[in-house]
């Protein structure tokens, strides 16, 4: 059977649908290659990307990677050109995380092609969400969405809730007291990241969400420490609700499937009318990670900790021109 031809206008088509992912501190550890006679697209993760203080075994940077790589998929059905993908390729390339290779006849794999039209409307939103809990349904409709990448997703009851609020905590201590991990964070966030200039990557100011009023906020507050004064006060919701996504092993291709259930459920969540945030930092810290879960629960390793509810979607963050992270060959 004969590969669809890639049209590099359609290729840069799709990887800018790709980079609309998030990943820590929205750093884009990601490259793209695209190999046209082949008809195959390498993702590549950045070395040069990664957080040595607080992604030390780079996890997050594969779940960033692996969030692209189902923003791919999900272009390219929609483009209709399905693909099959093949993690970790190559033993001798330990950067090259992922192959996808557009196989033919043209179709459209109208699962993945249905959340098109959310790829570009998910942003990671800091503000307050109202109380108003998310139905069943939809819970369950996140819950399979997780299931289909592999992954499990659990919603948690209301001392497993205290419990994980109370880590977060624990680990925005340990960041304060840590300077290695400020300066990480400092160096992708407002307004050290590029003070001149377009800034293409890191979180700006205006993404970091109004400071919590009421106590501890349910969201990682970017600017605790910082004299900001435009930046509003606001109270946040008084029992979050959060969803816990995991994996039975923890290996690296778990990582890159918990990345691509991570999406699919933002995905998800978005076309269903919810806003999300990301609650990563107990998660970031190896003394903390594994009392996030509930012991009781079958899920072995928490991969990322989410927010759900309704209210304001975040602002749009910037991206890298498809021109730095897209290499034809």
């Amino acid at each position: 059977m004969t590969a669809p031809h890639l049209d590099r206008a359609v290729v840069a088509e799709i990887v800018g649908d790709a980079v609309s992912a998030p990943s820590m501190h929205n750093a884009q550890p990601w490259r793209f290659v695209c190999r046209a006679e082949g008809s195959v697209i390498e993702l590549h993760g950045d070395p040069e990307r990664a957080m040595a203080r607080s992604d030390p075994d780079h996890r997050g940077l594969h779940l960033g990677c692996a969030a692209a790589l189902f923003n791919l998929r999900v272009s390219a059905a929609w483009h209709r050109l399905p693909m099959r993908v093949r993690f970790l390729p190559d033993d001798a390339e330990p950067w090259l995380l992922a192959t996808a290779t557009v196989e033919g006849p043209a179709r459209e794999d109208d699962d993945l092609a249905a959340l098109h039209h959310a790829l570009r409307r998910r942003h990671t939103s800091r503000n307050p969400f109202s109380d108003e809990p998310v139905p069943e349904v939809l819970l369950d409709g996140l819950k399979a969405a997780a299931r289909l990448e592999g992954c499990r997703l659990v919603i948690p009851g209301d001392w497993h809730v205290e419990t994980v609020l109370g880590l977060v905590r624990d680990a925005e201590h340990r960041e304060e007291i840590d300077p290695l991990v400020r300066a990480e964070t400092a160096a992708w966030t407002a307004p050290e990241r590029r003070p001149t200039g377009p800034l293409g990557e890191g979180i700006p100011a205006v993404a970091f969400g109004p400071r919590s009023a009421g106590g501890q906020s349910p969201v990682r507050d970017f600017g605790r420490s910082r004299q900001m004064p435009e930046r509003g006060w606001a109270v946040f919701e008084k029992r979050p609700q959060l969803a816990m996504l995991g994996t039975t092993a923890d290996t690296r291709a778990d990582w890159l499937r918990a990345g691509q259930a991570l999406q699919r459920v933002l995905l998800q969540a978005t076309a269903d009318g919810l806003a999300t945030s990301m609650t990563s930092q107990p998660l970031e810290w190896r003394e903390l990670r594994w009392t996030v879960r509930d012991p009781a629960e079958a899920m072995g390793h928490v991969q990322m900790v989410i927010r759900l509810g309704y209210g304001p979607e975040g602002p749009s963050t910037p991206r890298r021109p498809v021109g730095e992270v897209l290499e034809f060959r």
